[in-house]
Formats: structure tokens, C-alpha cells, sequence
């Protein structure tokens, strides 16, 4: 568990991880919550730390690729598309992520 927190793909790994929990947060609990019962307070709390943790998983997503000398038509579009999609960054973690060896430290 160390390890996760201490290579760069760890913690893309970790911020995949939060990134795709609160997007399945915001779009299955919170969202049916403000147009159904209208009660929007989950969206705006939910919202802007989805929108952090996406923009995190963005920009880790694009230092790793840096780092490891990823091929953007192989590997980096794939994780990059994953956290647009529900449950994209569970499938990208499980298929690609956890699969990749940290070149550096």
C-alpha cells in the first residue's frame, strides 16, 4: 500500500480511483437528487471536488505519459477517455494501470 503513495503511477492510480468514485457519486446519487427531489445540495457539494479530482487525474494522467515515454495513440488517450466514462477508471486501473512498472524512483 506504501508504494501507491510514494510512484507516480500509484497515485494515478489513487486519483483513478477518487476521480470515478465521485463521478459515480455525482451522476447516480447526486443528480437524481437535485431532478427528482429537488434537492440540490449534493451537486453542489459533490461538484467542484469531482471537477478537482478530475482535473488532477488529467494532468497525472499526462505526467505519467511524460515519465514513462507512453505512446499517446497506445496507452495515454485510453486513460485519458476512461474518466469521461462511468466506471472508465476502475476498467483502466484494472487493465492497464496496475499492469505498468514505474520506471522511476
Amino acid at each position: 500500500m506504501k508504494k501507491f503513495f510514494t510512484t507516480s503511477i500509484g497515485r494515478l492510480r489513487i486519483s483513478a480511483i477518487l476521480e470515478g468514485t465521485s463521478l459515480l457519486i455525482l451522476i447516480f446519487i447526486a443528480v437524481p437528487l437535485k431532478h427528482f427531489f429537488d434537492n440540490p445540495s449534493l451537486v453542489q457539494s459533490i461538484g467542484p471536488i469531482h471537477g478537482a479530482l478530475f482535473l488532477f487525474f488529467v494532468f497525472s494522467t499526462l505526467r505519467v505519459a511524460l515519465e514513462q515515454g507512453w505512446k499517446f495513440k497506445e496507452i495515454t488517450w485510453k486513460v485519458l477517455l476512461a474518466c469521461f466514462i462511468p466506471f472508465g477508471t476502475f476498467y483502466i486501473d484494472h487493465k492497464i494501470l496496475r499492469h505498468i512498472s514505474d520506471v522511476e524512483e
